[in-house]
């Protein structure tokens, strides 16, 4: 278990560098599943990506460190890009929206990300 709690504060950590660039960023720590989509010449979503070949779907576990009302940020051990398009899912499903990576710093064995949603998720995020 210290070695998972350390790993846990090196990843909030290195969310948290990106954050700064996201001034509206509040810390959330919301679990999410994670799903790459692609999206066809006219802007419509094809469906999860085949990243697996023996699932045909690409689903990673992780946690959303950051957020804004537009933009989630999360460390990831999965290759994405600017301009990717992902589908974010809580356990419970409050949160399920696609969007688009627009900010990528690279870490050893880790890439730390932010999404920007692709249409407005009403009140997934409140401040207080």
């Amino acid at each position: 278990m210290p070695n998972q709690a350390t790993a846990r504060a090196l990843e909030s950590d290195i969310v948290s560098r990106l954050a700064k660039f996201f001034p509206e960023a509040s810390p959330v720590r919301i679990p999410i599943k994670l799903s790459r989509i692609h999206r066809n010449g006219n802007g419509n979503a094809n469906g999860p990506t085949a990243a697996h070949e023996s699932s045909g779907i690409l689903l990673q576990e992780t946690v959303i460190e950051y957020g804004t009302s537009h933009e989630v940020l999360f460390a990831t051990d999965r290759p994405l890009e600017f301009g990717d398009c992902v589908l974010i899912e809580s356990r419970d499903r409050s949160l399920h929206a696609e969007a688009s990576v627009v900010a990528v710093q690279y870490h050893p064995e880790r890439t730390v990300v932010a999404v920007r949603f692709l249409k407005p998720v009403p009140n997934w995020i409140v401040k207080s």
